[in-house]
């Protein structure tokens, strides 16, 4: 580990926030950030040739900081997310030189950003998704079904959380929301396993277990292309024939006089059906997990349903989908005692944020009545996740018609995470259920 003196991180201690399968254990994840933070809140990493040197911020007030000051710090010269050089050469060549691969609401500054983010935010405000509470809560009696009538072992039901139920539930309600078909939506699940999957080999279906960044890059810019080539056609559709879903509204909207471009337009689509998907899959499986570790408390929410809005809270913070975004600095300035120039490069750790001791007291524990629960899982300020107040609508409808047909829960596994740097959570959540009568 670097001295206070000397805030560097090679080596080993380097590798560690680089490798996404370091991303799998997560306590010992979590005791890296904790050294980290402790030593070294902002400490420039340097690997190797292969990676660009950044400052990983690991303080939830830094992290705030950064995410507040969107003139200070840009989304848009680099990489929005960690990548490796030559996977970003590959990009700026088929993008014409930019950085990022979807242009995305996630990577643009002002003042287009505002203008872009303006044409579906009062869509996704909670008077409006409100008026979808009825379809959800079809589409999760659906999903509780499945669980339901999977097989019996040994008088009691078992089953694989994530397949079977996070996976597919927050995926039916997105492509609703966008009015994506039901019988295109196992495409639009490989093609999000791809994008976000990519580091790992049970989830980006390459069959490889070993993918160079390179041939991961490839993988998800081979998945991009279908995306846009899916949702081009869908725009034709709500053009010609409008309807009241979010893809309408992105169809048909005009920024200064015009319509977006292809590339703008599939950007907003592919963040809103990718985005909304995976990072509601993995807080669900976080919140079934900790439940299962905890019969006590799975026992106290199922006779108290007010307790819901907590549990499902402090299941965003304590998984924390979303791990990391990048940001480049505008201009020489200071940051945790550092000295921070024009140009650089830092990654703020949504983890090592949500897990500062400072801000959660004991903050790995699953605490349901933990208040207040000021976490940055959804981000802050002008980049603010959009489909927050959706997240949580989802969450704590499929959890409700969860608790009413489950009598008890426990693990029948070990649940095992995804190797990711980006967007993380469980890919197997083995768990062993009663009904209730």
């Amino acid at each position: 580990m670097a001295t206070q003196a000397e805030p560097i991180l090679t080596g080993p201690d380097a590798q560690a926030i680089i490798d996404p399968a370091n991303y799998v254990d997560w306590d010992a994840l979590l005791d890296r950030f904790d050294d980290i933070r402790r030593d070294t809140p902002v400490v420039r990493v340097v690997n190797d040739e292969v990676h660009d040197p950044f400052w990983l911020v690991t303080s939830y007030d830094d992290v705030m900081r950064i995410s507040k000051d969107n003139k200070l710090f840009l989304n848009s010269p680099r990489s929005v997310t960690f990548s490796d050089k030559n996977s970003g050469a590959f990009v700026k060549s088929i993008t014409g030189g930019d950085p990022n691969l979807v242009r995305s609401l996630v990577a643009l500054d002002a003042p287009t950003h505002p203008k872009y983010r303006r044409l579906t935010q009062d869509w996704f405000m909670p008077k409006n998704i409100s008026q979808m509470e009825d379809e959800i809560r079809a589409l999760a009696r659906v999903t509780v079904d499945r669980l339901v009538d999977a097989s019996q072992k040994d008088g009691k039901y078992e089953a694989d959380f994530v397949p079977l139920v996070s996976a597919p539930y927050p995926l039916h309600v997105v492509m609703q929301i966008l009015g994506v078909p039901e019988a295109d939506e196992q495409r639009m699940l490989f093609l999000t396993q791809q994008m976000f999957g990519g580091q790992d080999e049970d989830l980006n279906k390459s069959g490889m277990a070993n993918m160079t960044p390179e041939q991961i890059m490839q993988l998800v810019v081979g998945a991009v292309a279908d995306f846009e080539a899916y949702f081009a056609k869908l725009t034709e559709e709500k053009r010609a024939n409008p309807t009241d879903d979010v893809a309408s509204v992105i169809a048909n909207a005009k920024v200064d006089g015009a319509h977006l471009s292809d590339r703008d337009m599939a950007g907003y689509y592919i963040i809103l059906a990718a985005a909304g998907h995976d990072t509601t899959s993995a807080s669900t499986a976080g919140a079934m997990m900790a439940l299962a570790r905890d019969p006590e408390q799975f026992a106290r929410l199922k006779a108290d349903r007010d307790l819901l809005p907590g549990i499902v809270e402090e299941a965003i913070r304590w998984t924390t989908p979303v791990q990391h975004f990048m940001r480049t600095a505008a201009e020489d300035t200071e940051l945790g005692g550092q000295k921070i120039a024009k140009d650089d490069w830092l990654m703020i750790s949504y983890i090592a944020a949500n897990h500062d001791p400072d801000i959660f007291p004991d903050p790995r524990k699953f605490d349901a009545s933990r208040s207040p629960n000021r976490h940055l899982a959804f981000g802050a300020g002008a980049h603010q996740c959009l489909g927050l107040h959706m997240a949580r609508m989802e969450m704590k409808i499929l959890f409700n018609e969860l608790l009413d047909r489950i009598e008890t829960l426990e693990l029948a596994g070990e649940p095992i995470r995804a190797k990711s740097t980006f967007v993380g959570g469980l890919k197997t959540l083995p768990i062993r259920y009663s009904l209730s009568k």
